[in-house]
């Protein structure tokens, strides 16, 4: 597969251990863009335990610079692994990619889906899926037209968290 070709104000790599606060600190930010700091949880602690000792996700990170001479961080891809029973095989979800706002239009985000599709590639993926918020028009657009990704308006997201998680183990007793 031929190189995809890179914007040089930039590089992306995958996250280390060392990268933990990076990564927050790009968390919080993506939060705040959607108005929901005050919801993160996450800690260093939790981060470097869920991501490099768990390994329940894996992080993609965008740096402005070069590899060399990297800079500051500007843009984040949070992905895991999930597991289709129609295909029989895994697929690559991604939860969060984020782009700090200056250096949005510069082709990070582009880059980090470019990314994706490489490790996706070579973990024999079926799918890649992810979520948007119905309010973020320019990302929809962006993933509708521009990558001809698929809405898949026929399912409808759920959720457990905290007790609701805690009332699947009084399942059997009702």
């Amino acid at each position: 597969m031929a190189p995809i070709p890179r914007n040089t104000d930039f590089h992306i790599r995958q996250a280390s251990p060392q990268d933990v606060d990076t990564i927050l600190l790009l968390i919080i930010e993506l939060a705040d863009y959607e108005k929901a700091k005050d919801q993160v949880q996450a800690t260093p602690e939790l981060l470097h335990r869920n991501i490099f000792e768990k390994q329940y996700a894996h992080a993609l990170l965008a740096f402005s610079g070069s590899e060399s001479a990297p800079g500051q961080a500007i843009g984040l891809a949070l992905y895991f692994f999930n597991f289709s029973t129609w295909t029989g095989k895994p697929g690559l979800y991604l939860e969060d990619l984020y782009v700090s706002q200056a250096s949005r239009s510069a082709g990070v985000g582009k880059a980090l889906f470019a990314e994706l599709g490489k490790v996706a590639l070579e973990k024999d993926c079926a799918r890649v899926d992810w979520a948007v918020l119905k309010w973020n028009q320019p990302s929809i657009d962006f993933y509708e037209k521009r990558l001809q990704a698929i809405p898949m308006s026929e399912w409808v997201g759920m959720r457990l968290e905290g007790e609701g998680i805690n009332r699947l183990l009084k399942l059997v007793d009702a």
